[in-house]
């Protein structure tokens, strides 16, 4: 029998693992391990998607224009310019599969989002891993390691899990350093809670080597629909949208999405509440001998004392009920990255780290 071949890159890809959701034996579960909204979705999405069983039959249309429409209407964007993905990562996805491949290089930093490297794996290209400084993205080392075969660097910003942040003139700086032929993704899944922040939309206007893309599973609440979107030169976005399915998203998801992101009045409710807790939970922890870079996200990076001390914190706080995330799989094996949830869930974790700490004198 002829023996099946797998494509090159494939067999390398270390499976992502999500958030633990649930503790076996443990009831009364905070869950603060994948960055979900803890106020779930606005009225106005629940509202379109309780009345959304009435179509279910029919395909749903193929090129997005409502939801396109509405996301070019809110952000001052060009509709021709975005497409849409079943979650961002779709569309990071898309990238990387009409933009690099077998002997082509894609970047990103040590402490970056964990999909990336899947990605290049999957498209037969190799991931470069480049240092950051002190947990921020660091533009200098980026380039420094672009070769001619670079042909892709990903960076989030505000980064994950970290919650750290490069500011527009050193995303603008690393764009225009970039090799001929190479392309700067900004993944700003977490845009939403930076006030006044466009998610590096002037830069892609202003280049034709930007692709910016975005979420609807953070800010929105609707992490369980799985919706995301790009935005970038209409050239790059037409080879995109080759290869994206022509019914990558259901009827479903576009309204939902689409009443999700004219409500804007909540998605500012949501982005201040994060922003008073976050400040909260960071001090409250700091005074508990846990420090924590300023966090630009909706969630905090918590750092101890060793990868020891992290662990026996992440297993008591599991006993108590609340769940968090290791982030030793993303080099970073003495820190813990707990979510911002609501003001009980934040205090809870700030009561529960205490309660470790003095037990542990």
């Amino acid at each position: 029998m002829t023996k099946i071949q797998v494509q090159p890159g494939i067999m390398e890809i270390a499976l992502y693992q999500g958030g633990q959701s649930s503790v076996e034996g443990v009831s009364d579960i905070v869950k603060l391990s994948s960055n979900e909204n803890p106020y779930g979705a606005g009225d106005a999405a629940k509202e379109v998607f309780r009345k959304s069983g009435l179509n279910l039959h029919r395909y749903p249309n193929t090129d997005h224009e409502s939801l396109r429409a509405a996301i070019a209407e809110v952000h001052n964007l060009d509709a021709e310019k975005i497409i849409c993905g079943v979650g961002s990562d779709e569309v990071l996805q898309f990238i990387a599969q009409s933009f690099a491949g077998p002997g082509d290089e894609i970047i990103y930093t040590e402490h970056g989002f964990s999909m990336y490297p899947i990605l290049a794996h999957a498209c037969g290209a190799t991931p470069v891993k480049v240092p950051e400084r002190e947990r921020v993205v660091d533009v200098d080392a980026i380039l420094k390691a672009c070769t001619p075969n670079t042909k892709i660097v990903f960076i989030a910003n505000p980064a994950n899990p970290t919650g750290t942040m490069i500011g527009g003139n050193e995303v603008a700086r690393l764009a225009a350093g970039l090799p001929e032929g190479a392309i700067l993704v900004h993944d700003g899944a977490y845009t939403e809670y930076v006030e006044g922040f466009d998610g590096g939309a002037a830069l892609v206007e202003a280049r034709d080597n930007v692709i910016m893309t975005r979420t609807f599973s953070k800010i929105h609440g609707l992490g369980g629909l799985r919706i995301g979107w790009g935005y970038g030169p209409k050239e790059l976005i037409d080879v995109l949208n080759r290869v994206r399915q022509p019914f990558n998203l259901s009827d479903v998801q576009m309204n939902v999405a689409e009443a999700a992101i004219r409500d804007t009045a909540f998605v500012e409710k949501c982005r201040v509440e994060n922003a008073r807790l976050r400040a909260w939970l960071a001090e409250a922890l700091a005074e508990l001998g846990v420090p924590s870079d300023t966090s630009c996200a909706n969630f905090i990076l918590a750092r101890f004392a060793s990868e020891e001390e992290a662990t026996a914190c992440d297993a008591f706080l599991k006993k108590q009920g609340v769940i968090v995330r290791k982030t030793t799989g993303y080099g970073l094996p003495h820190c813990l990255r707990i979510t911002v949830g609501d003001e009980a869930g934040c205090r809870r974790v700030a009561h529960t780290v205490k309660s470790f700490k003095e037990r542990s004198v």
